[in-house]
């Protein structure tokens, strides 16, 4: 009788984010809020010592030697302190391990860019310069997506006091 035996990489614990909870395999930028050493326990119930970093808006990610390396190089400090606040990419990849290929999560090796939405604060600024009543400035404003940016809520209340 042969013996089934399960690679570590086969598992998933679903209190942790992995390759499987990326989206259709697209990219997932994500903010580290701090990172930890810290008990783990996996799916059989046995309890390991990790590297956990938790990412804001996200579950946590158990960082595995190759990640913390790549966190390592992009932002030029091997302390985990120094990681809180940093922005990382994460995706999915494969792996061969024990003749099998198996999925993982693994960090851009890159500081990820910051997006330029001036364009789409901008737009937004023109819809709202189009109300013609308070009414529909009120709906216009309410479904915009950068509605909390400085720009555009000067231009909502400039025109809040014009239309009243």
């Amino acid at each position: 009788m042969e013996e089934t035996r399960t690679h570590w990489k086969k598992l998933i614990n679903p209190e942790y984010i992995g390759a499987y909870s990326l989206e259709n395999g697209k990219d997932l930028t994500v903010s580290i809020e701090k990172v930890i050493r810290e008990m783990v326990t996996g799916d059989g119930g046995k309890k390991e010592e990790c590297t956990v970093a938790y990412l804001v808006g996200q579950k946590p990610l158990i960082l595995n030697r190759t990640n913390s390396k790549t966190i390592t190089k992009i932002y030029n400090s091997p302390y985990i302190e120094d990681w809180a606040g940093k922005k990382i990419t994460l995706y999915a990849t494969t792996t061969r391990v024990a003749g099998e290929t198996v999925e993982c999560l693994r960090i851009r090796p890159a500081v990820p860019k910051e997006e330029d939405l001036t364009k789409e604060i901008e737009a937004e600024c023109t819809k709202l310069k189009q109300c013609k009543t308070l009414d529909e400035l009120k709906s216009v404003y309410a479904a915009l997506k950068h509605g909390s940016d400085i720009k555009v809520i000067a231009v909502k209340d400039e025109l809040k006091s014009k239309l009243k």
